[in-house]
């Protein structure tokens, strides 16, 4: 090879290092003979080819089946419809008369809750074409009746009794079912279990509570003693000056046993509270004594038979608290008693003992006094709410002159006032109602007539105004609503989960009264708040009256604290 050879061939190699896989000239690679030899091999595909395509198939695949499944969604599979409710609902019955009753669940199970009340007419409302007469009973009679909460209509209506003694909603397994049910207790002697999502009657049983007897309320829930898996129920009536108990089967409304009596005096009121050990006690309250009896020996009582339920035991440190053989517990403090409340604790369940001179909190194991506090004539029994977030406080009302109530908020743990503050208020005011914020507080909403002058002496008739209070502005209350007519029931509710916050009126005459107009009312909030009036219980500049409503109308609420 001479010299001028190997510019050519360095050129060729320089031109190969920068295209590797170009031929010259378009043309094929001089190893002609070695393809020839392995044309098989070049003609089959490899490996690496045969994995692309299933890789472009699996993605066409995938990519059809997205369409599909948004196609199925978007225009197939209908979406869940959410009920729209109305704002406000107001439903009305003509020659009517109501009673003090009022629950809120969701009856038709559409996740709002809906309104179940009682009132007493000849041939119900003219949704339903039903009368006393369908169910055996002469007329006028108690119709119990279920309105839907998203905008009033009636969902069932039926007549359960010629007059209503009693009525409780909320009780577990009634009647064998999974689902709660409704106790009507009538008159004449009759038991009447209901389920509250259709109206019908799951059992219906004539009692025997003899004559001239008062019911002593509320129901008493209590563990199963008879042994079919289902809670059963103690009725306490008094006549004279004796008390009789009564237990009736929740499955099928039998009674259990015969009857038991206990000598506490006319009317007294009672409490159940479970001990830390489990054991169930019953407290009554007469006019100036405390009484404890276990469910064990009310059990006997009323059966003749000793009970071998281990749920029906004793507790050691009560029975050394109650007096034997009269079952009376002392107090720190004298005055009469009017109402017994359960108050939780951190390590269990408190009681409260309202007395005319003071309310005074029990240790729910020991008995012991925690604490007392002033509040002489109450008016109503205690509601809790969040004044500071996460602590539990108590709204006391009490009097403190004609026409003329104090609210107080205290605190659960150690009986400190918080706040408080003086209303006019009329004879039959309804009692406060609270609702849990997001903020881990509550909104506070009672009634009566907030006058700023010191020299108001209450003397006249006041009037029936809403006040919304929340502790993060404890100087401004919000004027919602006024009401001229007598209000027999009053609640607030949140409809659905963590919103939609109302509250419900029932108006009208009551069983004791001729009939007349009645009236159950939805009203949100929120529309009350943004046509409420500002009340300052003390000026403080900066914050303008409508920076207040938009304050209050942002305001996010919870259905668990």
């Amino acid at each position: 090879m001479n010299s001028d050879e190997y510019p050519v061939m360095d050129n060729k190699n320089l031109e190969a290092e920068i295209h590797p896989l170009k031929n010259e000239d378009g043309k094929a690679p001089d190893n002609h003979e070695n393809c020839a030899e392995k044309a098989a091999l070049c003609r089959k595909p490899t490996r690496l080819s045969q994995l692309s395509q299933w890789r472009t198939a699996a993605f066409f695949l995938s990519l059809f089946l997205c369409l599909i499944v948004v196609f199925a969604f978007s225009f197939i599979i209908p979406c869940p419809v959410r009920p729209v409710s109305q704002r406000t609902w107001n439903r009305k019955y003509d020659r009517a008369v109501t009673y003090k009753f009022l629950a809120v669940e969701d009856v038709n199970e559409d996740k709002v809750q809906d309104v179940i009340f009682v009132f007493k007419d000849t041939n119900g409302s003219s949704s339903f074409n039903r009368s006393c007469s369908d169910e055996g009973l002469s007329a006028p009679c108690a119709f119990v009746a279920a309105v839907s909460g998203t905008n009033g209509s009636t969902l069932w209506e039926r007549p359960v009794t010629e007059d209503l003694l009693w009525m409780e909603c909320a009780i577990e397994q009634l009647g064998g079912a999974q689902s709660p049910g409704c106790l009507v207790i009538g008159n004449p002697e009759l038991l009447t279990a209901i389920n509250p999502h259709t109206g019908e009657v799951r059992w219906r049983q004539f009692n025997s509570f003899g004559a001239n007897y008062t019911v002593v309320t509320p129901l008493l829930k209590m563990p199963d003693v008879d042994g079919d898996g289902v809670q059963d129920v103690m009725i306490f009536i008094t006549a004279g000056d004796e008390t009789k108990s009564f237990i009736y089967s929740g499955k099928n409304g039998e009674q259990i046993g015969t009857s038991g009596r206990l000598s506490l005096g006319a009317r007294p009121g009672y409490l159940m509270h479970v001990t830390k050990t489990g054991s169930y006690y019953v407290l009554f309250n007469t006019v100036n004594s405390l009484y404890g009896y276990s469910l064990k020996d009310l059990y006997s009582m009323a059966t003749g038979m000793e009970s071998k339920l281990t749920s029906l035991k004793q507790d050691s440190q009560w029975e050394k608290k109650v007096e034997s053989p009269t079952h009376h517990i002392p107090l720190l403090s004298s005055g009469d008693i009017h109402y017994l409340v359960k108050v939780p604790g951190k390590s269990g369940e408190n009681i409260l003992v309202v007395k005319s001179d003071m309310a005074e909190l029990l240790d729910g194991q020991t008995l012991n006094s925690l604490w007392t506090v002033n509040a002489s004539h109450i008016l109503s029994e205690p509601v809790f709410g969040y004044y500071t977030p996460d602590v539990l406080h108590i709204v006391l009302e009490s009097g403190v002159g004609p026409n003329r109530k104090k609210i107080m908020i205290v605190e659960g743990g150690s009986g400190a006032v918080h706040w408080e503050l003086e209303l006019n208020s009329r004879a039959g005011s309804p009692r406060p109602a609270t609702l849990n914020t997001a903020d881990h507080r509550s909104t506070f909403l009672f009634w009566g007539e907030y006058q700023a002058e010191a020299n108001e002496t209450g003397s006249k008739v006041a009037l029936q105004n809403l006040y919304l209070f929340h502790p993060s502005y404890p100087n401004v209350l919000l004027e919602l609503n006024n009401s001229p007519d007598r209000i027999v029931a009053f609640d607030a509710v949140l409809f659905e989960r963590s919103r939609h916050a109302c509250y419900v009126l029932l108006t009208g005459p009551q069983s004791s009264k001729g009939p007349g107009w009645l009236s159950v009312t939805k009203r949100k909030l929120k529309e009350d708040i943004a046509d409420s009036r500002v009340t300052w219980l003390s000026q403080v500049a900066g914050d303008s009256e409508q920076y207040i409503r938009d304050r209050f109308f942002r305001m996010r609420f919870s259905s668990q604290m």
